[in-house]
C-alpha cells in the first residue's frame, strides 16, 4: 500500500477519533435537555446503552492507563505511511490539537472518571426506556 494511501487511512482514523469524542461528549448535554423537553428519543435505550457503554470503555482506559486503540491504530498507520508525529494536513493537525492536549495522566483519570459519573447521574435523571 502506498504512504499516500495510509496516510489517508491514518486522517480516516483521525476523523472516526472525533466523531467517538463528539458523541460521547455532546450526548451528555444532549440527554439533559431533551430530558427536560421530553424529546422520546433520549430515552432510548440502545442509545444510551451505547453512550453508557462508550464513556465506560474511556474511563477504564484511563484508571489502567491504557492508550485508546484508535490512537494507537492512526499511530501505526502514520509510521508506516513515513509521517512522524507532525507532518498531518491543516485538518488532521486541528483535530489533534482539539483531541490531544498535554496534562498530567491524573488530570484526564478525574476528567473521565466525572464525566462518566455525570453520564451515570443523567442515566438516573433522565432513565431510559423501553417502547
Amino acid at each position: 500500500m502506498s504512504q499516500t494511501v495510509l496516510a489517508m487511512f491514518a486522517d480516516a482514523v483521525l476523523v472516526l477519533h472525533a466523531l467517538f469524542v463528539c458523541f460521547v461528549v455532546l450526548s451528555l448535554p444532549l440527554i439533559l435537555i431533551g430530558g427536560c423537553r421530553a424529546w422520546a428519543w433520549v430515552r432510548n435505550r440502545w442509545f444510551r446503552f451505547t453512550h453508557m457503554s462508550a464513556i465506560g470503555v474511556v474511563v477504564a482506559q484511563s484508571w489502567f492507563d491504557q492508550l485508546c486503540p484508535l490512537t494507537h491504530w492512526e499511530n501505526s498507520l502514520r509510521l508506516a505511511a513515513g509521517e512522524s508525529a507532525y507532518a498531518r494536513g491543516f485538518i488532521a493537525d486541528w483535530l489533534h490539537t482539539l483531541l490531544f492536549y498535554q496534562a498530567p495522566s491524573w488530570v484526564f483519570v478525574l476528567a473521565y472518571s466525572l464525566f462518566g459519573i455525570a453520564v451515570m447521574g443523567a442515566w438516573w435523571y433522565v432513565p431510559p426506556r423501553s417502547r
